[in-house]
């Protein structure tokens, strides 16, 4: 079951005209697309796990990369197939079972959790760890209520959280960030509510772009924290 190269560039134009369209808010995603540094991985499907162990070598392979050169922003496209006529809950829900398998496959390897970050997902210092660097992701997905999250096709944007906090030491972080919620505002005519600085509420949160209700419980669980536990 491959995905064929026709399901394959179409997979990658389309998140290419989406990221290059002027109403898009993401800079980031601009910044990187433009460098070179945004790789694309067409893949089956959300609800499959036939693409799990391809994903998770391309994290390892991403996270190696970024220690050998740390330089400017990069992100990992999962652009995904189908299913195409995923509400918001189910697309969540195939998406924490995607990262789960992921975390799993790291875990059977005997990679370290990145020691930055909690590998918590009711911790406000939590983040994913692939190949010991810490990831976050941004879901999107045909029926996002946030216009930039909506993409024609499932897909996972997985980004290091260490290019960030450089960017932070920089002092170039804040200015970026308030350009994103600038932009989105002017997309979508009101900040989302789900969004938070690390260290201040879990992104555990933010990856699907839900609106996330009062209680809710992340399905996600790693291996690693039971065993320091």
């Amino acid at each position: 079951m491959f995905v064929d190269e026709h399901t394959r560039t179409a997979g990658e134009e389309e998140l290419r005209e989406r990221i290059v369209a002027p109403e898009f808010p993401c800079v980031g995603a601009k910044s990187a697309l433009a460098r070179g540094t945004l790789k694309t991985l067409v893949c089956h499907s959300l609800s499959s796990g036939w693409d799990d162990v391809r994903i998770h070598r391309e994290l390892m392979e991403w996270a190696r990369g970024y220690r050998e050169d740390p330089k400017g922003l990069r992100s990992l496209a999962v652009v995904f197939s189908g299913p195409d006529d995923l509400d918001e809950r189910t697309f969540e829900r195939l998406m924490w079972e995607r990262i789960q398998s992921f975390a799993d496959k790291d875990h059977w390897l005997g990679q370290p959790y990145d020691h930055r970050v909690s590998a918590d997902p009711d911790d406000p210092h939590f983040s994913l760890s692939f190949g010991g660097e810490a990831f976050f992701v941004v879901g999107l997905h045909p029926s996002a209520s946030r216009p930039a999250r909506r993409f024609p096709r499932p897909t996972l944007v997985f980004n290091l959280h260490a290019q960030f906090e450089t960017l932070r030491e920089e002092g170039k972080y804040e200015r970026m960030r308030e350009r994103i919620l600038e932009r989105d505002v002017e997309l979508a005519g009101s900040i989302n509510p789900m969004l938070s600085r690390h260290g201040d509420a879990s992104e555990a949160r933010q990856y699907s772009g839900r609106v996330i209700e009062k209680g809710w419980q992340c399905p996600f669980r790693d291996k690693r924290l039971e065993e320091a536990a």
